[in-house]
């Protein structure tokens, strides 16, 4: 399958799109002002000890010193080292910090936690170095295995790993990603790790304290990385600067892909193209239409993702049977799609139509696995359960795009729906009952939206005069068109 990947640059935002045949398959967002410090190393300076917390602050040039415990510095790596296997660890007396960093120290460290509110940045002495499908451990020696690949075939893969690196210095924890990945694809991994490295090596001997030795890739470099295979045609970016930079850094790291970079100098936008925007704004709505006539409804909760498929106008096939069939397979290409382009991760829950025939829901289940296989995501499909549901699950990466580019609405709340005018004007009056037995005002006054209003004085005027002759005093109305329809305040006068 053919792709091409377009980006979109402007100095507060990267957008990318990896479209197939003309179809958007991924949407990528990062925005400036919200890229983190996660991942970047620094030539620090140590300007406090604390032997009481076996802590120091550390000056990397933030508007705050950043904080560093002993267990997180590179002395500690042989005493205290974590399993990437199975997350065990093997204690040993740690040499206390006072002995180990002096005030006015360069010492290389890397951020673990963003600063957050009056807390500076949470910093460590082991550096790892994250590439597509390994992470680099240059002052170490140990070769992991994700924790997440399965147990049976760790060994193994632990084994291949370290013939590819016994002649070369540091430690390999393989990526869940890299499962399935070439030798060849894990030597072009670890020749960028460590060209990364010795860059970070030279230029901590040549910069002064508090300087950025390494930042983490943005997203425009891991376009490069992370993004481009065998398939990808082009990568078509809108801005000359950035497709320099670009030029550059795959001269450097990644040589394969220089030749497919291109520059869009086209009159039209390049999203324009392939109506990107339109899809993004597809992605963000509960409902995705089939070209059959039927449809999916798509709910993102904290805990999982549900997907409902229904027939809709469908009603082209012989019998019912069939156009059920034909409506489930349909939805499993597009549901596959839909995960990607939403980037929805965790737990997924998909109501298919429910089918007579075992033959159907075979056919259906081995086509949305075959779709799934596109995916460059984990996926881990169960299968249906005994309700007739299809469960699976999809690694989260990153957070979805209606994360990234939306908020609660402030009207319902995240809720997705707002209670009837009828259903509020009725608590006001609850509300005003309860108010009249505490307190003993001249008026009470109710300031609510306009329908809520517009309905005391027409439907539910009956309603209201009679609450005002119950508690023996006026109420007056009034009219706020800012108010939402659930909001409301009743002044007692």
């Amino acid at each position: 399958m053919q792709q091409d990947i377009l980006i979109n640059w402007s100095p507060q935002e990267t957008r990318v799109a990896v479209v197939e045949y003309g179809a958007v398959q991924e949407l990528h967002v990062e925005r400036t002002l919200e890229r983190g410090l996660v991942g970047n190393v620094y030539l620090g300076k140590v300007v406090r000890v604390l032997p009481g917390m076996q802590s120091a602050f550390i000056d990397i040039g933030l508007d705050r010193a950043a904080f560093l415990h002993v267990a997180d510095l590179m002395s500690s790596i042989n005493s205290r080292h974590a399993d990437a296997d199975n997350g065990g660890t093997s204690a040993a007396p740690l040499q206390p910090i006072e002995k180990q960093l002096f005030e006015g120290q360069s010492l290389m460290v890397q951020v673990l936690k963003d600063p957050i509110g009056t807390k500076g940045a949470r910093l460590t002495a082991q550096i790892s170095i994250a590439g597509r499908l390994l992470v680099f451990l240059p002052q170490d020696n140990h070769i992991g295995v994700s924790q997440k690949i399965p147990a049976a075939q760790r060994e193994d893969l632990r084994k291949r790993l370290q013939t590819l690196t016994s002649d070369m210095g540091g430690g390999f924890i393989l990526r869940t990603n890299g499962e399935d990945a070439t030798d060849a694809e894990l030597g072009e991994d670890i020749a960028y790790l460590r060209k990364t490295w010795a860059r970070i090596k030279e230029a901590a001997l040549r910069l002064p304290p508090t300087s950025v030795l390494h930042q983490d890739l943005s997203l425009l470099q891991r376009v490069l990385r992370d993004l481009v295979v065998e398939t990808t045609q082009s990568i078509r970016i809108d801005s000359r600067e950035q497709h320099e930079e670009l030029k550059r850094f795959a001269t450097e790291f990644m040589p394969a892909t220089l030749q497919r970079l291109q520059l869009h100098s086209g009159e039209r936008p390049i999203f324009d193209l392939f109506n990107i925007d339109e899809e993004i704004a597809k992605a963000l709505g509960r409902r995705v239409d089939l070209k059959s006539g039927g449809y999916l409804i798509i709910d993102q909760t904290e805990a999982l993702t549900t997907v409902d498929v229904n027939t809709g106008g469908f009603v082209g096939a012989r019998n019912f049977d069939d156009t059920i069939f034909k409506t489930n397979l349909e939805a499993s290409q597009a549901i596959a799609r839909q995960l990607r382009l939403r980037n929805l991760g965790g737990i997924v829950i998909v109501d298919f139509i429910d089918m007579m025939q075992a033959s159907h829901r075979d056919a259906v289940l081995a086509e949305f696995q075959k779709q799934l296989a596109r995916d460059r995501i984990k996926t881990n499909v169960n299968g249906f359960s005994a309700l007739g549901l299809l469960e699976m699950t999809r690694k989260r990466t990153r957070e979805s795009l209606a994360h990234q580019l939306c908020e609660p609405c402030s009207a319902c709340m995240g809720k997705g729906v707002v209670k009837t005018a009828r259903s509020i004007s009725y608590d006001i009056l609850r509300e005003i009952l309860r108010e009249a037995r505490q307190f003993n005002p001249k008026e009470f006054r109710v300031i609510a939206s306009p329908k809520v209003i517009e309905l005391f004085l027409d439907e539910e005027s009956q309603h209201l005069a009679g609450l005002s002759d119950f508690i023996g005093k006026p109420i007056s109305l009034q009219s706020e068109t800012a108010m939402a329809q659930e909001q409301y305040d009743i002044v007692l006068l």
